[in-house]
């Protein structure tokens, strides 16, 4: 009689475990119906357009510290700014002693890549596509494993220390330098 009692205590402490707290709404669950401006992170890579100036032009990648090298003007921090203000920081930055007036235009080439790790069949480092969602975050490591919590998944974003549980939606976004991890399901 006593052997059953083991198996059902296990069960009772475990359904009594502190479970993560589950989000469900939020910026990542809004279907985006306009598209929003990308902030630039380290890992982008961009081209950088001045008229009439192609040696000043290129292809550049920002670096680990968010910054843009030029190579005549110095660095321009751009982490976190748009397209659209990195294109002024650099006319303002070449307007200062270098070029009388400048106009410059900057695209994104490459994302920064997001990561995906856990029950998926194939872990690691993917491109970053916009408006990329976790299903086809999951899609794209070759789906769940069989043993796959499919239900939660965990994202902990770029720069920031700890990850949060997320309820898996097809509205659920991806942003880039996410990192996801697909965790093992219990039973």
């Amino acid at each position: 009689m006593r052997a059953y009692l083991i198996p059902i205590a296990c069960i009772l402490l475990s359904a009594c475990a502190t479970k993560a707290t589950v989000i469900s709404s939020g910026d990542r669950y809004i279907a985006p119906t306009t598209i929003e401006p990308y902030r630039l992170g380290s890992g982008d890579r961009i081209r950088l357009t001045v008229f009439r100036e192609p040696t000043l032009s290129g292809e550049f990648q920002i670096s680990a510290q968010g910054k843009l090298p030029l190579s005549v003007a110095g660095e321009i921090d751009v982490g976190g700014l748009t397209t659209e203000q990195v294109a002024r920081a650099a006319e303002t930055k070449l307007a200062g002693g270098f070029l009388r007036d400048p106009r410059v235009s900057v695209e994104v080439l490459a994302y920064r890549p997001y990561f995906i790790l856990g029950e998926v069949g194939q872990s690691g480092q993917y491109p970053y596509i916009p408006g990329l969602t976790v299903t086809s975050a999951v899609a794209t490591a070759r789906g769940y494993t069989p043993r796959s919590q499919q239900r939660v998944i965990y994202i902990r974003r770029d720069g920031e220390a700890a990850e949060i549980a997320y309820r898996v939606t097809p509205e659920l976004r991806i942003y880039p330098g996410d990192t996801i991890r697909v965790a093992e399901r219990w039973f």
